[in-house]
């Protein structure tokens, strides 16, 4: 059998808001190429180990490789989608420059977007069917389009590795099936993607490996071995009914 390599290796990771630990003492490794959920209660810490991974919640103790080197050696190589509902949706910008903000980490920050990028943000919006909308202010948008934008982005940056928060929450059947698409075809092109779920009923469908975390890791690895009745009620406690 073949062994399964880890592209985000976490040791030892203790994650505290205002000394008050949120998630302690984790080892997990994601896998290279799979399509990866993070799932648990609410309160888990899930969303704060995603942002411990990228630098955006300081970290207490612990050691992070991400393809075997620290995180400012591999920015490039990485996208990120927050919670929708952590977004100011009321900023004026349009749903072009939304989607070219995935390509400032390839031009840097003084030089402007080139044809090139404007032309690779554009193919990204007409990928997510928001062709129409290029030129709308994001606050116009309806749920699922503003999503949608967000996934556009990540398809402009061609990352490596695509982190996202919770994408598939309130957004409708249409959206869904875009963004499970993008992380099917993502996989296909030797890429990784690690995202917070919150749909147990559909853990089997979307993902091939997970990890289950209640402040502290329960169980990880392939969604056929670690994802069982005892690891779930371990994580949330009681019946739960998937």
């Amino acid at each position: 059998m073949k062994k399964e390599k880890a592209i985000i290796e976490v040791e030892d990771l203790t994650i505290a808001y205002d000394d008050k630990p949120v998630i302690w003492d984790n080892d997990v490794d994601f896998i290279d190429n799979s399509i990866t959920a993070i799932i648990g209660p609410n309160g888990a810490g899930k969303s704060t180990l995603l942002k411990g991974i990228l630098g955006l919640k300081t970290i207490l103790s612990g050691r992070i490789e991400i393809m075997g080197r620290d995180l400012k050696d591999v920015q490039k190589e990485i996208a990120y989608i927050p919670q929708s509902s952590s977004v100011n949706w009321d900023f004026p910008t349009t749903v072009l420059d939304v989607v070219l903000m995935g390509r400032y980490i390839h031009c840097g920050w003084i030089k402007r977007p080139t044809k090139k990028d404007k032309d690779i943000a554009r193919e990204a919006i007409k990928k997510i069917g928001l062709s129409d909308f290029e030129s709308r202010q994001i606050s116009q948008l309806s749920g699922g389009q503003k999503q949608r934008v967000f996934i556009a982005r990540a398809i402009a940056s061609d990352a490596r590795i695509y982190f996202m928060d919770e994408p598939l929450a309130g957004v409708d059947k249409k959206t869904e099936a875009i963004i499970m698409d993008f992380l099917k075809e993502s996989q296909q092109n030797g890429k990784t993607s690690i995202v917070v779920h919150h749909d147990l009923n559909t853990v089997e469908k979307y993902f091939d490996h997970i990890v289950i975390l209640n402040k502290r890791i329960i169980a990880s690895g392939t969604v056929e071995d670690a994802f069982n009745k005892e690891n779930i009620e371990r994580a949330f406690g009681g019946e739960i009914n998937v």
